[in-house]
């Protein structure tokens, strides 16, 4: 295999792109940040810019692992950002009533009323996409809308601080010298790619995501499965919920989660998943994932005003989605950056029209 050869199939592979604009972004950072890749040891806690960026990348990696597999049936899940916020109220909110809120079983059982709030959400949306038949943006818009009031009544409209340090640990802890959210996402990652990459699961969400009608013929229960991965969705946004109120020992129901659900989209789009449902790839949406927070840490760090932020991110994503393009990498660049070029077509023999002509032709009456 020739240079040129090995170039195009690497710039072909659904993950290059995104992982060579993630590195740039890194790059762009050193001129302003000479200390940007370094990594300090104090009070035996890692820091570093690249901590951070993980660190506060966690929930939206937790969040765009779930929306992952929803768009891989073909659906869409908006309402992630308003249940990261009745989790965070519903642990908060019972954190606080307790005589004793470090209390180790008093904590748990909030993070389970929160988790189970965030489940029973997913089965709400999965029911009404599965069983009613309702699209999946108009169905998960009702608790968009709805959850965040939900959140807030919850809250009695307040901001809820408390003081927990188990519930600390969980946003804002470090464990083995790392941030313990670090080790969250990485289980929950580590699951969903076993679970989908390991067993028949992924083949069948993404059955689902290409033809549900086609795959319920065949056997596969295409409506459970759709209701699993909302429900899953759901349960990751909750786990998020609960890492963003920790982080900030305080449940806000009207700011938290608030437009999460944007950046995991992008997320999954810029990790290569196709918002037509079908192939996933979540290595790719935690790339995607690292690629939106990074840009989020660019963007405060060379200085762009906050008025201009939200242009600045939209920009660079469409480059990002742009440079995924076959097509249009074809158009600007030829083949030299993995456009799949078309062999040029052998030429036709010369007697093939009058081939045709003599070849006896069916005649229908």
């Amino acid at each position: 295999m020739t240079t040129s050869s090995r170039w195009r199939a690497l710039t072909r592979h659904h993950l290059f792109w995104p992982v060579a604009v993630l590195v740039l972004l890194l790059l762009v950072n050193v001129p302003f940040t000479p200390d940007f890749f370094s990594i300090k040891m104090a009070d035996g806690h890692l820091y570093g810019s690249l901590v951070s960026i993980v660190l506060f990348g966690s929930p939206l990696i937790l969040v765009a692992v779930g929306m992952t597999l929803v768009i891989a049936t073909g659906g869409i899940d908006l309402s992630v950002g308003a249940v990261v916020a009745i989790t965070g109220a519903l642990a908060c909110s019972y954190i606080s009533d307790q005589s004793d809120q470090s209390a180790l079983s008093g904590v748990l059982l909030a993070m389970g009323l929160g988790l189970l709030a965030a489940v029973v959400c997913g089965l709400w949306n999965g029911f009404l996409v599965a069983r009613m038949g309702i699209q999946p943006i108009i169905a998960t818009l009702i608790i968009m809308v709805a959850g965040r009031g939900v959140a807030q009544l919850i809250t009695d409209g307040q901001i809820i601080t408390i003081n927990s340090d188990p519930y600390k640990l969980i946003g804002g802890g470090y464990w083995l010298t790392l941030p313990f959210s670090i080790f969250v996402v990485a289980a929950v990652v580590a699951v969903t790619v076993v679970l989908t990459r390991r067993t028949a699961l992924g083949l069948l969400v993404e059955a689902v995501g290409g033809n549900a009608e086609a795959s319920r013929l065949v056997g596969i229960r295409s409506r459970r499965i759709k209701i699993m991965v909302y429900m899953f969705c759901a349960l990751c946004a909750g786990i998020a919920g609960l890492m963003i109120s920790s982080n900030t020992s305080a449940a806000d129901g009207n700011n938290a989660g608030l437009w999460i659900e944007l950046d995991a989209i992008l997320a999954v789009v810029i990790g290569g998943t196709s918002l037509l449902g079908g192939r996933f790839s979540v290595g790719g949406t935690v790339v995607g994932a690292l690629v939106i927070q990074t840009l989020t840490t660019t963007i405060y760090t060379i200085g762009v005003p906050t008025q201009t932020n939200l242009v600045f991110k939209a920009a660079v994503v469409i480059a990002v989605c742009l440079m995924q393009s076959p097509k249009f990498r074809a158009k600007v660049f030829g083949n030299r950056f993995g456009a799949k070029g078309s062999a040029t077509p052998a030429a036709a023999p010369a007697d093939s029209a009058e081939a045709t002509e003599a070849a006896p032709k069916m005649e229908v009456s």
